[in-house]
């Protein structure tokens, strides 16, 4: 058994959540791991942790990046799924696209998310994305442009927006970060 358990005392209930928001069944996740769904059961529960490769092969299923799994500071035991402190908030996606993103939510075991989004200048999701969840977002410093379909929304501090399951994308175009709060429901990370 390796160390996971201990560095991310939520990780099951994270992958639980997660596979659940993608529709994917218990039996389904553990065939495609080759597993039983007992043991998915138990590393669901935190009473078993999976290997790295079996993290690796997990975050594949689920489309999200393996950091995901990881990253989640020592917090005190009072505080662990009630607060976030800004020192311990877990970075989250990719950081690909000139885009860093931390969880601000205690983890991902609630029908939505909150992210803390910075945008570097010149940052773009070149290509829309489309995702069957409903997203808030609203801009604490900077500029960002946003599509939803095919209108193109110039957004500054103070700003908000929201897109129901359509197509859209985003681009910082100007020489200051933007930093975004982003709400998501279901979660997708």
């Amino acid at each position: 058994m390796s160390d996971l358990s201990q560095n991310s005392g939520s990780l099951g209930a994270d992958l639980r959540s997660i596979r659940k928001s993608r529709g994917i069944t218990l039996t389904d996740m553990s065939e495609s791991l080759g597993r039983s769904v007992g043991w998915m059961s138990q590393v669901e529960r935190d009473i078993s942790a999976p290997s790295i490769d079996e993290l690796r092969a997990i975050s594949k299923i689920l489309d999200v990046p393996l950091s995901i799994f990881f990253g989640q500071a020592q917090t005190d035991a009072t505080e662990v799924g009630r607060v976030v402190r800004k020192n311990t908030r877990r970075k989250i996606g990719g950081g690909t696209n000139g885009l860093i993103e931390e969880l601000l939510s205690p983890d991902l075991t609630d029908d939505f998310e909150v992210i803390h989004s910075v945008f570097e200048p010149g940052a773009a999701l070149k290509d829309y994305i489309t995702r069957p969840t409903q997203e808030v977002g609203y801009v604490i410093s900077g500029q960002l442009t946003v599509w939803i379909g095919d209108q193109k929304f110039d957004l500054e501090a103070g700003d908000s927006f929201r897109i129901r399951e359509e197509r859209h994308k985003w681009a910082n175009t100007h020489d200051e970060k933007a930093v975004v709060i982003w709400v998501i429901a279901p979660p997708v990370y």
